[in-house]
């Protein structure tokens, strides 16, 4: 893994956007996709209290969020009795500038950061958190509708390198050394 290259715009250009652009909006999550994402943070160490939740505007992304922070509340932390959502951050598909949501994302500092969303808004976020904030993807896990290579290509590994999350069915996913590693769930890769 190299050093991160700061790039000199967080905008990705037009063949970037032209790509993800034609990718779908995100299924619905699976009660699989939620076990496995709170078994991932919560065995995480340092434990995980705080999170900040950020969500693409699709239905999906929103209902996500939305269940994810329920559970979360009930039982997610290091203690597994409950957890703190220190707020929840929507951002566009396309916008003139990400750096509102980005700050709002970042601002008060949690212990790891939870997305989900299509691919074109969280890559246009992610550029704009590594441009502009000390925002951290190895604190930062997502939800099946993330893990694509694509997103890699388009915004650069090292953009997301050590961003972890879970497939619909339950296994893991690792970005690292610019590449999107799939794990079964019964092994232990944190």
């Amino acid at each position: 893994m190299g050093t991160f290259q700061r790039f000199s715009s967080p905008l990705m250009n037009v063949e970037m956007v032209k790509e993800l652009r034609i990718i779908g909006p995100p299924e619905a999550h699976t009660d699989n996709e939620i076990s496995a994402l709170m078994s991932l943070i919560t065995s995480s160490y340092p434990p995980i209290e705080t999170i900040v939740i950020g969500h693409g505007r699709e239905i999906a992304s929103v209902e996500a969020a939305q269940v994810f922070a329920r559970h979360w509340e009930a039982r997610g932390g290091g203690s597994n009795t409950g957890g703190v959502v220190l707020a929840m951050v929507s951002w566009p598909e396309e916008a003139a500038s990400w750096l509102r949501p980005a700050n709002r994302f970042t601002e008060l500092k949690p212990d790891g950061w939870i997305v989900t969303g299509a691919l074109l808004g969280w890559a246009q976020m992610s550029r704009r958190l590594r441009h502009s904030t000390s925002w951290d993807p190895r604190r930062t896990y997502g939800f099946a509708s993330l893990a694509d290579s694509r997103i890699i290509r388009c915004v650069g590994g090292e953009t997301l390198e050590g961003m972890r999350g879970v497939w619909s069915d339950g296994n893991m996913w690792l970005i690292e050394n610019e590449q999107l590693i799939s794990y079964s769930s019964d092994m232990n890769k944190t």
